[in-house]
């Protein structure tokens, strides 16, 4: 088992921009596609949490560029728990293009969310659903430093 969840993808043309590398936005949508990915196939008790009242507020999405990459590339979006509080979660995200010669980092990123619950006009911050929690644990930072989460 691997110390973070993982979505494959094979980039298209219509990511990329008109010198042939992919466009940056691209790398944020990833992000959100990883992040829905372990909820449904880790935590699909969440899922249900957000179809009542569950709000999974993102408040800050950041991403560094190492190298390019273009249409037809393989590329790995690794999710790792980078920080748990009671109400917020920050992820690690490492794209990573996947080459016959070996892989190759090509962009870190992160994501912070909070978990609120409410009507829209009076959203206060939840803690984190349990077993969100749990199903965070073997993807944390923490947890491959032998510090748990």
């Amino acid at each position: 088992m691997s110390d973070y969840y993982e979505i494959r993808h094979t980039v298209g043309f219509e990511e990329t921009n008109l010198v042939g590398n992919v466009y940056y936005v691209n790398y944020v949508r990833w992000q959100g596609r990883c992040r829905e990915m372990f909820l449904k196939e880790k935590a699909p008790a969440v899922l249900e949490e957000v179809r009542h009242d569950l709000k999974l507020f993102t408040l800050k999405v950041e991403c560094e560029f190492f190298a390019e990459i273009t249409a037809f590339d393989e590329l790995s979006i690794r999710l790792r728990l980078e920080e748990l509080t009671s109400t917020q979660i920050q992820f690690a995200f490492d794209y990573v293009h996947l080459r016959a010669e070996g892989e190759v980092l090509v962009a870190r990123g992160r994501q912070r969310i909070a978990c609120m619950r409410g009507p829209n006009t009076a959203t206060v911050p939840s803690r984190v659903p349990e077993q969100l929690r749990e199903a965070l644990v073997p993807y944390s930072t923490a947890a491959v430093n032998g510090k748990g989460v």
